[in-house]
């Protein structure tokens, strides 16, 4: 089938773009933070263990898990510019966007697998999925200003956002259903496994093909991509030349140098209760019932999605009033305390009161954060390579924060001392903020 070649600001090309979202957003809700992590801790229960033998020792679940998110956290730091500077010499960065999207569609699929006899291979595809996902979610991004104009920009991202939040919810909620009532859709107890566990199994199926089968949409459309004009020297390193670049121009900019300094800091806590909060919800509260601890978790999820959108809208009529950076280290302050609150939560009352003020503060925090971003970048300056870096020192930012989570839970053998670690990061955040010149 020849693809059409469709020009720059058309609405269909826009709506392909934006549908990537409905394609892989079902990875970041039913795998990151819903499905899996229940999943994975139903296992471990069953077996009545809490460490599994790997990589030549005994590790607990929740350090396990959260050691080989910052592995794939530093992969992805490292391909990710590797792919961008060959894709822009090449000009074939759909060819790059495919082969994620189908590693991280097939990994989802391959976790179908995952079970604590055959740990290495579930803990592949739980690694391949983060790659997928994130590296085909950066290079989709880096196609924005390919296919809209400034004044498009906007309005669809927010577009791609609300499809893929719809897309997921709609796929998350059919999942829940296969797992509270398995037998209506023919899934019964085996030998091996509860009629409940092979139902996650199956939503993790669901999950590769649902992504895998959407994003056909987007690729249809979406063009091969723009090889860069000139001598094409260094064509695999050119990511890391453009960073370095970016690196040596910040000396020169004190507010934005400054800026990222908070940033960094701040981020890795943020993205680190990310990626752990189901976990930590899953182990830590007491549920009673393993149907009642699958759909308190659910519940919490879903507020926190909700309640994103609300502390968004808040965040940016705040900032607006007070500014982006008096607005930021109040929620860093919030943050604060947040964590400290974490460590004394006990019941499901007291998680989904933590799961709604995370949604409030952490819907507004990133979307402030790159705005702000935005606005210190020089005008002169190379836009694309200065998001660039800010991306790779978001990802960096959560290697650091999921591998010293997981130190401090193998260490002390608590979720919860490791909680006060993070609201430590949240608090020198709110110090580095106030070191940010008002003017450059």
């Amino acid at each position: 089938m020849k693809l059409r070649i469709l020009p720059k600001g058309s609405k269909k090309l826009l709506n392909a773009w934006a549908f990537y979202d409905w394609a892989n957003s079902v990875y970041s809700l039913t795998i990151v933070s819903a499905i899996f992590p229940i999943f994975y801790g139903a296992l471990f229960r069953v077996a009545e263990i809490e460490k599994v033998e790997v990589f030549g020792g005994e590790i607990a679940r929740a350090p396990l898990i959260s050691y080989v998110t910052s592995a794939a956290f530093l992969f992805i730091a490292i391909v990710t510019p590797l792919v961008s500077g060959v894709a822009d010499y090449l000009g074939n960065k759909k060819v790059f966007m495919k082969f994620f999207c189908y590693l991280g569609g097939v990994s989802c699929i391959g976790l179908y697998w995952f079970s604590l006899e055959n740990i290495y291979l579930g803990i592949i595809c739980y690694f391949f999925g983060i790659v997928g996902f994130w590296v085909s979610f950066a290079i989709n991004n880096s196609y924005l200003p390919d296919i809209a104009y400034p004044e498009q920009q906007d309005a669809i991202s927010a577009k791609g956002f609300s499809l893929g939040y719809i897309g997921s919810v709609i796929l998350l909620l059919f999942n829940l259903a296969m797992v509270m009532s398995p037998s209506t859709f023919g899934i019964l107890d085996t030998a091996d496994n509860a009629a409940e566990i092979i139902a996650m199994k199956y939503s993790f199926v669901t999950v590769g093909i649902w992504w895998i089968l959407f994003s056909q949409y987007t690729f249809f459309y979406l063009p091969k991509g723009r090889k860069r004009e000139g001598k094409r020297e260094n064509v695999v390193l050119n990511g890391f030349r453009e960073l370095k670049s970016v690196w040596l121009q910040l000396g020169g900019e004190v507010r934005l140098k400054k800026y990222l300094v908070a940033f960094f800091v701040y981020s890795m806590a943020v993205q680190t209760v990310m990626l752990i909060a189901a976990y930590f919800g899953e182990e830590e509260i007491q549920w009673g019932s393993d149907d009642e601890r699958t759909m308190g978790l659910i519940v919490s999820i879903m507020l926190i999605q909700l309640v994103a959108i609300l502390g968004a809208t808040l965040t940016a009529k705040a900032s607006g009033r007070f500014g982006n950076i008096k607005t930021l280290m109040f929620i860093n302050f919030l943050w604060v305390i947040i964590c400290i609150y974490a460590y004394f939560l006990i019941t499901p009352i007291d998680f989904y009161v933590a799961a709604g003020f995370v949604g409030l503060v952490m819907g507004g925090i990133q979307a402030l954060s790159r705005s702000t971003y935005s606005k210190y970048i020089p005008e002169t300056k190379d836009t694309a390579s200065f998001f660039s870096f800010y991306d790779v020192a978001e990802k960096i930012g959560i290697v650091i924060g999921t591998f010293l989570y997981a130190a401090i839970i193998q260490f002390t053998g608590s979720m919860r001392d490791a909680t006060i670690f993070l609201g430590v990061f949240f608090l020198l955040g709110f110090y580095l903020l106030t070191k940010v010149p008002k003017k450059p």
